[in-house]
């Protein structure tokens, strides 16, 4: 009895290590955008508004990149939050930049 519940124990392991071994890496959503290229900014033509930097955006099959611009806050007191990726669910998602 004790050579077989030894025998289940060892099998166990064994089951249990390879369903690990067997999972592989999977990625949801689109690959990570090349890096940002080099953007000047312009000369500033008006006060009170904010450099907000480009980005790349996802178009279903490649990156296109959006160029950077200046723009006036809804209010005087925000700060312009660049977008970014984040990780949700096993993948990435982009968020969106916004007033905060």
């Amino acid at each position: 009895m004790k050579r077989y519940f030894g025998i289940g124990v060892v099998a166990l392991a064994l089951a249990t290590t390879a369903g690990c071994a067997a999972r592989g890496y999977s990625r949801f959503g689109p690959p990570p955008p090349p890096p940002p290229p080099r953007e000047a900014m312009m000369y500033r033509h008006d006060g009170g508004r904010v450099w907000v930097p480009g980005y790349r955006r996802w178009t279903g099959h490649h990156y296109r990149w959006v160029e950077g611009r200046w723009m006036r806050p809804p209010r005087l007191d925000m700060v312009w939050v660049p977008g970014y990726r984040e990780h949700r669910g096993g993948g990435y998602v982009w968020i969106e930049g916004y007033w905060r």
